[in-house]
């Protein structure tokens, strides 16, 4: 018998000066940069958090806190592949990741089949198990002037129930 348990993920961050941002793994030119203490890579951490949360094993900050050095300037993508080692160590498996970018620019559409390809990698799921959609705010708000990028993301997991 299958048990499946279903978590939400959200994170946000300012932009600042730079020429590039990190989105699913995925470096991507831009007039801006995301102020962070890890990569900023706003997509993972709020897969983290939807995993974490599926697991019922807390969240990112309670795992990464951005008070340790340890993990300064560290990349996203590092930070979820120990998060699935947790979550396969407690012996569940990624069913599936729906997930959304907010932002005004920069388009997204050309990296969204590279984001899909290196999560699902992180994952140990098929791509077609991942599913990255972008979208703007229309204007409004801070990531309608510019100002930053959100993430949300929703995950399913599935354990396998002890005989």
């Amino acid at each position: 018998m299958n048990s499946t348990y279903i978590g939400f993920g959200y994170d946000s961050h300012r932009f600042k000066d730079g020429s590039y941002i990190i989105l699913g793994g995925i470096r991507i030119v831009h007039n801006r940069g995301i102020d962070a203490h890890s990569d900023g890579d706003v997509l993972l951490h709020a897969i983290c958090d939807a995993l974490l949360g599926a697991a019922g094993l807390g969240d990112i900050g309670m795992h990464f806190p951005d008070s340790d050095q340890e993990y300064d300037n560290i990349q996203s993508s590092m930070l979820l592949k120990n998060v699935v080692d947790k979550i396969e160590q407690s012996g569940f498996r990624v069913g599936n990741l729906d997930s959304t970018i907010v932002l005004e620019k920069p388009k997204l559409s050309a990296h969204i089949s590279a984001m899909q390809l290196h999560i699902s990698g992180l994952l140990n799921t098929a791509p077609e198990r991942v599913n990255i959609k972008a979208t703007t705010n229309e204007g409004m708000g801070l990531i309608g002037r510019g100002e930053g990028i959100a993430a949300f993301a929703v995950a399913v997991i599935n354990q396998q129930a002890l005989d």
